[in-house]
């Protein structure tokens, strides 16, 4: 079977991958990524024509604007999966159908929307990172299907997603 990651329209940055222990650094870096998504976001799909935005990053793949509303879809999730974590030992959390929630009539909406809830998001979830103490980082849930997961290497892979469909939306705007 060949080998997804090797996609560049599926995956233009490449998959999430961080080795070894999760620095100070790191997470200082990735919590600034959080912290600038929404803005980033905002300016990549500012130029972009209604019109356009119904049309799919890749052949097969969502349009921008159901990316635009999957943004926080999936980072509101990964919000309430730090508070569980913050809040209860190693909490099992429930996964989503991102593909069906993606077909949703919400994401059809007029993309400021999730823009504007991405902003609020991003606001309450880096007050939140910036926060915390290094055995918070350490502590975990459950995902069903990837295990046990720490906050800290949750924080790399939502810095890694906001790039990655910032990655798809700019083949768009690129085309």
């Amino acid at each position: 079977m060949p080998d997804p990651t090797a996609d560049p329209l599926r995956f233009p940055v490449g998959r999430f991958v961080h080795d070894g222990p999760v620095t100070p650094a790191d997470l200082a870096g990735w919590i600034d990524e959080v912290a600038a998504l929404p803005a980033a976001l905002r300016a990549a799909v500012s130029p972009l024509a209604e019109a356009r935005l119904d049309t799919p990053y890749r052949p097969g793949g969502w349009t921008v604007r159901q990316v635009v509303h999957h943004v926080p879809d999936s980072h509101a999730n990964a919000y309430v999966r730090f508070k569980w974590a913050l809040t209860e030992d190693a909490p099992a959390i429930k996964a989503y159908n991102e593909t069906a929630w993606a077909e949703l009539p919400d994401s059809r909406a007029p993309v400021g929307i999730s823009l504007d809830l991405l902003d609020a998001l991003h606001a309450r979830w880096v007050v939140l990172m910036r926060a915390l103490t290094p055995a918070d980082w350490a502590r975990t849930f459950v995902h069903p299907v990837s295990g046990p997961t720490r906050l800290d290497r949750t924080a790399g892979m939502y810095a890694w997603h906001g790039r990655h469909h910032l990655a798809h939306i700019a083949l768009v705007t690129a085309a």
